[in-house]
């Protein structure tokens, strides 16, 4: 017992550098004013207020819309795809599993840039319809090209957890439902998607807070002109250097996250998925 305590103290020691020390001055930046100095501090109330100005409520609002937009095609995309791959053997199912999670083995920094080349106005696509004699269209800077950065980006991250309900479903209540006489779409309807809510829950509630958090992908696909919440807070730490805001909006972002998580744990208290 004392020798793991031993080794226990170093993790501990770390955990609390790394992750305690930094959330508790996010949470004191964020009721205090007096810049990124914590000398002559004063707590105040104004950094939330000022959350609720209409430029930053601006901001909630684009978030929150093209968020919503990115989890549903995800949703849509993802889901088929996770119902497709179920389909198949264990084995193909984690040889397919790998090639949805293979893109996230590059650099997000190289995915972005990668989709600049297809989406610019000289870019591999306009380039492709010039050639079929059509007229180019403009994607890159549009709310089109943030989303299609984002949901490339966020889709396996709604791939995986529908797929780990589809997969430990039993299916023999599928062809109970057969034997009783529904019909294929009634019994997806019923039984399929029913024993899947949970995946599908979790990868929603994933894809979404990862989409309204993300700076990279909105700064270069929609060409500084998209601030999302992510955008926001890089902003007001680098730019601006307003670490009180800054820590004000990070504090919201963490309190609509652990509210999230607490839905998920309800809805799946004991991660069993469909099982």
């Amino acid at each position: 017992m004392k020798q793991f305590k031993n080794l226990v103290r170093p993790y501990l020691i770390w955990s609390f550098i790394l992750i305690v020390v930094p959330l508790f001055l996010i949470v004191l930046y964020s009721v205090t004013t007096g810049g990124n100095s914590l000398v002559n501090i004063q707590f105040t109330g104004e950094n939330f207020k000022k959350i609720f100005e209409p430029v930053y409520m601006n901001v909630f609002i684009r978030s929150f819309k093209l968020g919503a937009i990115t989890t549903g095609v995800c949703l849509v995309v993802g889901y088929m795809l996770a119902y497709v791959i179920s389909r198949y053997s264990e084995k193909v199912q984690n040889i397919l599993i790998l090639a949805v999670t293979i893109p996230t083995w590059i650099n997000m920094l190289l995915r972005t840039y990668a989709w600049i080349s297809l989406l610019s106005d000289n870019g591999i696509i306009n380039s492709l319809l010039m050639l079929l004699g059509l007229d180019p269209v403009t994607m890159m800077y549009t709310d089109f090209s943030v989303i299609i950065g984002l949901v490339c980006d966020l889709l396996p991250f709604m791939v995986i957890p529908i797929h780990t309900s589809l997969a430990k479903m039993d299916h023999s209540l599928i062809e109970a439902a057969y034997d009783l006489g529904a019909k294929p779409l009634t019994a997806f309807w019923k039984v399929t998607f029913k024993l899947s809510i949970p995946g599908v829950v979790n990868g929603t509630i994933m894809v979404f807070l990862l989409s309204i958090s993300s700076f990279v992908i909105p700064k270069l696909l929609g060409g500084g002109q998209y601030v999302l919440i992510g955008n926001l807070i890089e902003e007001q730490f680098i730019s601006v250097g307003d670490w009180n805001f800054g820590s004000a909006i990070s504090m919201l972002l963490a309190v609509a996250i652990l509210i999230m998580i607490s839905i998920m744990k309800k809805i799946d208290p004991d991660e069993n998925g469909g099982a």
